[in-house]
């Protein structure tokens, strides 16, 4: 569990750089960091420099806190998410998000970029996450609770908040953009799935499979920070077309579907409180 020492650190940092106080985060995955890009008075703080954050090596990742003002809202964002697989523990993956509940935010929006399990889905649409399943053996909020962060045993039952996907459809709509919604499985990778492995997640219930976003909304939904979760589908996953799979081509269909996928957050921060 996290350090309220380290978390009052790392929140005092942050705030001791920028006169911004923001109530909505952003977590955003692969190839999706250009929506950090379009904030307004940006104040750009690199990983490296604030206590206890750790760095995230992956492709597609800029490794920064970009905290300034989005369709009126101030709002911080993570350009670059830490994984599980890079060996980085479940703390130091969430830790941002305490820090984010420290600095004030209510609500935050988690995005990746991930494989499609569904078939009627297709490469380049995006899913609202409606539900996960935790398909690695491994829990956040594992080892002792501090009450002051959150319950022992919160309830996951409406992880992914109702009002904030009724926004983020009906922002779709008005787009008349295709937004499909499904179950998102976390797979800790950093191998992709075998095609047998995608049948049993199929089987399990889920549309879409990737390597985050579990952890983070989990700790979220401990700290009671509304969570809306949105995947760019960038492949099929294995097996179901006769194909290997590449992280180049995840970032390329990412970048592809970047002014969608930047037009619907920036409609659903509009419409957010």
């Amino acid at each position: 569990m996290h350090n309220l020492q380290d978390i009052q650190q790392a929140t005092d940092f942050i705030m001791n750089q920028t006169a911004h106080r923001p109530t909505i985060g952003l977590i955003l995955g692969s190839g999706l960091g250009a929506l950090a890009d379009d904030i307004e008075n940006p104040h750009c703080i690199p990983y490296s420099e604030i206590p206890h954050f750790a760095k995230s090596e992956a492709v597609g990742h800029a490794n920064e806190l970009v905290i300034g003002q989005l369709m009126g809202k101030t709002v911080v964002a993570m350009k670059g998410r830490f994984h599980y697989y890079e060996g980085f523990t479940l703390d130091e993956v969430t830790f941002p998000v305490r820090v984010m509940k420290a600095l004030g935010v209510e609500n935050v929006i988690i995005t990746n970029a991930c494989g499609a399990i569904n078939t009627d889905f297709q490469p380049g649409e995006l899913m609202l996450i409606t539900d996960h399943i935790n398909l690695v053996a491994n829990n956040p909020l594992i080892g002792p609770n501090n009450p002051e962060l959150g319950t022992r045993f919160p309830d996951l039952s409406k992880v992914y908040h109702p009002e904030l996907r009724r926004i983020a459809t009906d922002v779709a709509q008005e787009m008349n953009l295709s937004l499909q919604q499904g179950v998102y499985a976390w797979w800790s990778g950093p191998a992709y799935e075998t095609p047998a492995e995608i049948r049993m997640i199929r089987t399990m219930g889920a549309d879409a499979v990737g390597m985050s976003t579990v952890p983070e909304a989990i700790v979220a939904t401990h700290a009671s920070i509304g969570v809306l979760g949105i995947s760019c589908l960038t492949n099929m996953a294995c097996g179901i077309l006769d194909q290997p799979l590449n992280h180049e081509e995840v970032i390329e269909v990412a970048g592809r579907v970047r002014t969608d996928f930047v037009k619907l957050i920036k409609g659903i921060l509009e419409q957010m409180q």
